[in-house]
């Protein structure tokens, strides 16, 4: 099958979605957000770079921040962590699906 996967981290983006939360998380977001939080045009970059890009044709596999592919840390790559969480995800749906 011609299927690319790749998982893309958006940063922390600037949106409304503060407004739903807790007093001393808007004002983290107030006092930070100039200098640490990404726009939404910013924030979509990495996925439209990975999902349109023409030299990333075939790439897959792989994890990209700020457009920038990087190596995942060891938790990402961890083979029984991966197994684990397959197997739980499993047991949770066979159990929500015979409600």
């Amino acid at each position: 099958a011609n299927i690319t996967v790749n998982a893309v981290h958006p940063g922390i983006i600037m949106t409304n979605l503060m407004k739903h939360s807790y007093l001393l998380m808007r004002l983290l977001q107030l006092i930070t957000g100039p200098f640490i939080w990404k726009n939404v045009p910013q924030g979509a970059a990495t996925t439209c770079y990975v999902a349109l890009h023409p030299s990333l044709k075939g790439v897959s596999g792989k994890y990209f921040v700020d457009c920038n592919q990087l190596r995942p840390s060891s938790l990402a790559t961890n083979e029984k962590l991966a197994k684990d969480l397959w197997d739980l995800s499993e047991k949770l749906i066979n159990s929500a699906s015979k409600d």
